[in-house]
């Protein structure tokens, strides 16, 4: 069975691997189905396995799999163990970080001497507190060397929030209110992709690449829970090839 896979259009080095799964090709009924590599869902575990085996023959080694939990807790997947966190970061050639989203969005980074990547689960709760640093800080690089890629999110045309939303970025960025726009009555409008590239900025990092998708308005493709509720995920992997050699 073919799995569809979406790679990063992002000039990152060589030694940099990632991809993105969609809804398709893989085992699992509606709603979840056909592709679904979330095993916290609902899902029948059998078409769970049979998705994730799929997905591991495009891999070097079974992904880190997080339980998330919009924090800003990174992990290292160096010592891969279930752990609670929101994201990952990996300097051993091999080891795969992976976040599962469904209107959140996904946040893949690596630096340009193919040395360290990671991955980040970025909802607007883990966003707003700052997974995003907390995720660049813990990669151990000058942010100038690091490069970001965007995943597959919920749009700026149909994330319509509460004014919560806004003021809890407020209070951590103040240009954020740039990123919203009125909604019908006290609800915006809100642009996780502006949001993501303010606190990149903010953390230092400038070559930030990806946001042109939308989970909610492209049902053909991916898993939407605001749309759905009942879903899948996705799930946005990176890792360093093994063969890399590091000088």
């Amino acid at each position: 069975m073919t799995l569809p896979l979406i790679r990063p259009d992002w000039p990152a080095p060589a030694g940099v691997r990632a991809c993105v799964t969609t809804r398709l090709g893989g085992a699992s009924a509606p709603p979840f189905g056909p592709f679904n590599p979330a095993s916290h869902v609902g899902d029948a575990p059998d078409a769970v396995s049979a998705n994730r085996a799929l997905l591991r023959a495009h891999l070097p080694a079974e992904p880190m799999w997080l339980d998330q939990v919009h924090g800003v807790t990174v992990a290292d997947a160096d010592q891969p163990c279930p752990t609670q966190a929101d994201a990952s970061v990996a300097r051993t050639p091999g080891r795969v970080c992976a976040v599962m989203t469904a209107d959140c969005l996904p946040v893949l980074l690596c630096d340009r001497s193919a040395r360290v990547v990671a991955a980040a689960h970025a909802g607007w709760r883990g966003l707003a507190a700052g997974v995003l640093g907390r995720t660049v800080r813990d990669m151990a690089v000058p942010p100038g060397e690091l490069m970001a890629w965007l995943g597959p999110a919920i749009g700026p045309l149909a994330f319509e929030v509460g004014p919560e939303v806004r003021a809890a970025f407020l209070q951590r960025l103040p240009e954020a209110g740039r990123a919203f726009r009125a909604g019908s009555g006290d609800r915006l409008f809100a642009d996780l992709y502006a949001l993501a590239r303010m606190d990149l900025a903010a953390a230092g990092v400038s070559a930030v690449y990806g946001g042109g998708l939308c989970t909610f308005s492209q049902a053909g493709l991916f898993h939407s829970f605001r749309r759905d509720a009942r879903c899948g995920r996705m799930a946005s992997l990176i890792w360093l090839e093994q063969s890399v050699s590091l000088p």
